[in-house]
């Protein structure tokens, strides 16, 4: 296992970017006479799909713990929460592990942002990464903007995109698969109540028959560009409309590529603002897959996780 470099901290986020490539590890500390546990945090928006990156290290068994805690809304309030750890491999810089075992394009740009802000000044720069729920190091570049960086990932390939038949869908619906998660796109000329609901259904049936760390359905307006993006990750019996989902667009990416069987170059309204999405296609196959989005660092600290 490669070993981090050492990375100093600041108690708040000043705007000015560290000079190390690592920060510090601080093990966890329980406090027993408070019955406490001491978490450090950074807060991040990647496309609103608001994320809390965990620096601090922490018992892989306490990971749900720590994140049913940390996405209240009484406490930090997020859409979901990742531990950084020391990659894994000698050619990755970091790895994160999210709570539900999931993987997550937002929260894997976002680490890649962070990261990128401990380095200071270096211009635009590309990362290797590994991630749970992802059998391959990911690549993404890094480039910092006036309000915070503009990341763009290369995602995973799906394994499979077959047609899946459901009411209310406008002229088609597919279900991508990969090998811990599925995403059920269903195009759609706006939709209603009865049509979420439909979704909620069909994204918690998916989490039981599919045996996947997350089932995603993506409503799709393609008249609109727009996409409106429901994750379950059943292992926290977590279903939440995201405001952006990295991951769900590079699905639907994917799926406009095999549907068109050409390659595919968009941006996709959510939301939390736009994801874009870019779908290699040739030989009847998606080749290559990349979303790219915005990510804004809005806080740091310790948090408190009560027994």
């Amino acid at each position: 296992m490669s070993q981090p470099a050492q990375l100093r901290r600041t108690p708040r986020h000043t705007g000015r970017r560290h000079a190390s490539a690592l920060p510090a590890r601080r093990n966890a500390r329980s406090t027993s006479a408070r019955g406490t546990t001491e978490v450090d945090f950074v807060k991040l928006s990647p496309t609103s799909n608001t994320t809390v990156l965990v620096t601090s290290r922490h018992p892989p068994r306490q990971y749900r713990t720590i994140a049913e805690q940390l996405l209240r809304a009484e406490h930090l309030h997020a859409e979901q929460v990742g531990f950084i750890l020391p990659a894994e491999s000698s050619a990755a810089q970091l790895r994160l592990h999210m709570a539900g075992d999931e993987f997550c394009a937002n929260a894997v740009m976002a680490m890649a942002a962070l990261h990128a802000s401990w380095q200071g000044p270096a211009g635009r720069v590309e990362l290797l990464l590994e991630a749970s729920g992802a059998e391959e190091l990911l690549s993404c570049r890094v480039e910092p903007r006036d309000s915070g960086y503009r990341c763009q990932l290369d995602s995973p390939l799906p394994l499979s995109i077959d047609p899946y038949p459901s009411p209310g869908a406008r002229s088609g619906t597919a279900l991508v698969r990969y090998a811990d998660s599925v995403h059920l796109v269903i195009e759609c000329a706006g939709h209603g109540q009865g049509l979420r609901e439909h979704a909620e259904q069909a994204a918690l049936q998916l989490g039981k028959s599919e045996g996947v760390s997350v089932a995603g359905v993506m409503l799709y307006d393609p008249a609109r560009g727009a996409l409106d993006p429901l994750i379950n990750v059943p292992a926290l019996g977590s279903l939440l409309w995201e405001r952006s989902c990295g991951s769900g667009t590079a699905a639907l990416g994917a799926y406009l590529a095999a549907k068109n069987r050409a390659p595919v170059c968009t941006s996709v309204r959510q939301p939390g603002g736009t994801l874009d999405v870019e779908a290699d296609y040739g030989s009847g196959t998606v080749t290559g897959l990349r979303v790219a989005g915005q990510v804004a660092i809005v806080a740091e600290g310790r948090a408190y996780i009560h027994d």
